[in-house]
């Protein structure tokens, strides 16, 4: 469902309880690691630009959550560890909060944080 908040805290206080607070933990991290970004509302869902243009995003979906990682680079780079994740195209999908690796959310937004890269 696509939310039509117009910032990441409305966004977040509309989400169920047990999803508000991995959302949130997802959203401490991009606002840690991705310097240099901004966060704005697109699309129905958070997102993080660089020089205006989207890299990371994060979406509370009906049967999951999903990160949205929009550099191929990226997402090539760590293609050993997605391996055994339930993945999309552009992006990882959670279906329980406690299935959410923040290790490797954390590696995945460090990598991006690091130089800008094609977007998909």
């Amino acid at each position: 469902m696509r939310s039509e908040a117009t910032d990441v805290d409305s966004y977040l206080s509309e989400q169920p309880e047990d999803r508000r607070q991995p959302l949130t933990r997802l959203r401490d991290l991009c606002r840690t690691e991705l310097t240099g970004h901004t966060e704005v509302m697109a699309y129905g869902m958070p997102v993080y630009t660089r020089d205006g243009e989207p890299e990371i995003a994060f979406a509370s979906q009906k049967h999951y959550m999903s990160l949205y990682i929009m550099r191929d680079d990226v997402r090539e780079a760590f293609a050993e560890r997605l391996a055994g994740q339930n993945t999309g195209k552009g992006c990882l999908r959670f279906r329980k909060p406690d299935t959410i690796d923040f290790d490797l959310v954390r590696d995945l937004l460090r990598a991006t944080a690091k130089g800008p890269g094609k977007i998909c």
